[in-house]
């Protein structure tokens, strides 16, 4: 019992790590390229074997945009790891996915259903 809990606040805070550092590699990049300008940082996933690191990004103009987009993003992967295991300390750097975040999408759409339900109280 305690050991695997020793393991999970070890593996959050790798991943709280990885996320701060991946969120300053990602602003630096997105004032370099243009294209990146509607991408949005959502969040950091690292998997449970610490082999594999997940990015989710959001884009206004939904999955359509993002997969338009994704192209240039990924080519700053390679970079954007090697920062990494430049940056945080341990034997190995996870491999980086990235994905488009689809509860963001779900959040917005749950706000906006709030907001019409709202207006039409008031009317």
């Amino acid at each position: 019992m305690i050991r695997s809990r020793v393991s999970e606040i070890k593996h959050a805070q790798k991943e709280s790590n990885l996320s701060h550092k991946i969120a300053q590699f990602f602003l630096q990049i997105k004032q370099d390229e243009p294209k990146l300008e509607g991408l949005s940082l959502s969040r950091v996933s690292l998997s449970p074997d610490k082999g594999t690191c997940t990015i989710f990004f959001y884009c206004a103009g939904g999955l359509k945009e993002y997969e338009l987009i994704r192209p240039t993003l990924v080519l700053y992967k390679h970079s954007m790891r090697k920062a990494l295991a430049e940056s945080i300390p341990g034997r190995y750097t996870p491999n980086l996915k990235f994905s488009y975040d689809p509860h963001r999408e779900k959040q917005r759409r749950v706000d906006e259903l709030l907001d019409k339900l709202k207006k039409e109280g008031n009317e």
